[in-house]
């Protein structure tokens, strides 16, 4: 199916890959991973033709038909949802066009609607329809909303329109960067079983390990410039990782222990005339071993014990006859809900039904239309969303800013701490004014977790990290001890933090009084007609 040898791509003097192969057998299930940075989408760009490489080959299947999701979708121009969805051409969108005039003018017996019919059942029209729709409804989507125009929606949406286009296709190789950043939970699960049952190859960069252990079958990790393939799912590479990595220390050992006695039999008969030829005989041996270079150890979690927050009181936030509205759009009527001491809290529901208002409201950042917000006497509140960057002096380095909040907190540890999340050695002299904004958002998340409230509200958190930085932020969070509210779509960052589980739909907080999987049974979440398609 696809097919890289010798791939070399060096991109500002830092080179990606060297040499490098790669392989996609016909349907084969495969994750491509590695640290931010590392090169992953670029590869993905190179197979398509999108980037060049600097040497090496790619060879697509001549029979074989790609599809390819980028992280942002282009302009939608005038498209609608289903539109979209259905791959629309030329000359079908002018057929539906007709049809739907004539529908709407009552002229269906007129002779442009019988011909536009004709030209609609010609490509194939009455197939992608009815499928484009159940597709678009598994990702969320209401049925009155195909219709509407792409431009009206978020750009999260229109991704998920490019989305139901490609699974509408089937191509024979399915190519996706990070797929799920714009799904919430529900449509999440919905895509992880469509993908279980796909006829296709699959490719995909994503950092939700989950989702990857529940599609995938092999994994390539980009490491010191080439790929190296792992049999598995995730969960089984990071298994194998650790073997490889202690198989290849043995060898490298072993042959260190090899190469001291030879040099210790050297050194100890050079100056014996009667061992000469032995002594020359183990020169030779040495300068014919090809030296195994000491392997890299993996990369693992700083082990850092995060400070801890003052005690709150046990009735840490109480919302109460809570109503609000956006405009005609209305969310929540007469709400009650109680935040306690020690509640490790996720908010889960489908886009759009008021999750990020909620904890919004929760930290006062939106007043609601009625009702009010009362937090406890002692309560000391903190909101991390992914744009957070007020609560950032531009002016200090990352490394200043981080060792400012810390309090008393040395160098290196910042330096440790930091690196944990992607800042390297030179990004920590950056000044804060400079950093991009998915950087400011890493620097927030690091200074909340040294100085941290003892109510944490958070949306989103795991945004901008990889894989290792998000495990980074799970140690840290579990060491908490203070009362966590969480918005978040990554499956095992939910079950390694939730003990309650909240509802939010049609303005109502259902809650459930257990983590995830809970949830799960007692919602009776997974019904029989879930995930037909």
């Amino acid at each position: 199916m696809l097919t890289i040898k010798k791939l070399t791509k060096t991109i500002g003097g830092r080179t990606l890959f060297e040499d490098a192969d790669f392989s996609v057998n016909w349907g084969e299930r495969v994750a491509l991973v590695g640290p931010n940075g590392a090169g992953k989408s670029t590869l993905l760009k190179i197979i398509i033709g999108q980037d060049e490489a600097d040497r090496g080959k790619v060879d697509l299947d001549e029979y074989g038909q790609v599809g390819y999701l980028a992280q942002e979708s282009g302009d939608p121009a005038d498209d609608t949802i289903l539109q979209i969805a259905m791959g629309i051409t030329a000359p079908l969108r002018k057929a539906m066009k007709v049809m739907r005039e004539c529908e709407a003018a009552g002229t269906t017996d007129a002779p442009e609607f019988a011909a536009a019919q004709d030209k609609f059942e010609e490509l194939n029209g009455y197939q992608l329809e009815p499928k484009a729709k159940k597709i678009l409804g598994g990702l969320g989507y209401k049925q009155d909303e195909f219709d509407r125009p792409a431009r009206e929606f978020s750009g999260g949406w229109v991704m998920r329109a490019h989305l139901a286009q490609l699974l509408v296709k089937e191509p024979d190789l399915l190519i996706l960067d990070e797929p799920t950043n714009h799904l919430d939970l529900v449509s999440l699960l919905w895509f992880q079983k469509y993908l279980q049952n796909y006829s296709g190859a699959l490719l995909m960069i994503s950092h939700d390990r989950t989702f990857m252990d529940g599609v995938v079958e092999k994994v390539y990790e980009i490491d010191e410039c080439t790929f190296v393939p792992y049999k598995g799912n995730y969960s089984d590479f990071l298994r194998l990782k650790d073997e490889r990595y202690e198989q290849q220390m043995q060898t490298y050992r072993n042959q260190r222990k090899e190469i001291e006695r030879v040099q210790e039999f050297i050194n100890k008969f050079r100056s014996v005339a009667s061992k000469a030829s032995q002594v020359q005989s183990r020169v030779k041996q040495l300068e014919k071993i090809e030296r195994v270079p000491k392997p890299r150890k993996p990369r693992k979690l700083f082990n850092f014990h995060f400070p801890q927050p003052p005690r709150s009181t046990q009735r840490v936030l109480f919302l109460e006859g809570i109503s609000k509205s956006f405009g005609e759009k209305h969310l929540y009527s007469n709400l009650d809900v109680l935040v306690e001491r020690g509640d490790r809290i996720v908010l889960v529901g489908p886009n759009g039904s008021g999750k990020s208002t909620l904890l919004k409201m929760m930290a006062g950042l939106e007043p609601p239309d009625a009702g009010k917000v009362t937090a406890g006497t002692t309560t000391k509140l903190g909101y991390f969303s992914q744009h957070r960057s007020t609560t950032l002096n531009e002016h200090n380095t990352v490394l200043e800013e981080v060792v400012d909040a810390g309090g008393g907190m040395s160098e290196n540890e910042a330096r440790s701490i930091l690196g944990s999340f992607l800042f390297k050695k030179d990004d920590v002299s950056k000044k804060v004014g400079v950093l991009s904004g998915g950087e400011k958002s890493r620097l927030s998340l690091v200074k909340f977790l040294v100085d941290p409230p003892n109510l944490l509200l958070m949306d989103e958190p795991t945004t901008h990290l990889d894989l290792t930085s998000i495990e980074a932020l799970l140690s840290a969070l579990k060491q908490y001890e203070g009362t966590l509210v969480f918005i978040s779509h990554d499956v095992h960052f939910i079950r390694s933090l939730a003990e309650h589980t909240w509802h939010v739909a049609d303005g109502k907080v259902m809650k459930y009084s257990g983590g995830y999987d809970y949830y799960l049974q007692k919602s009776g979440f997974y019904g029989d007609d879930f995930f037909s398609i």
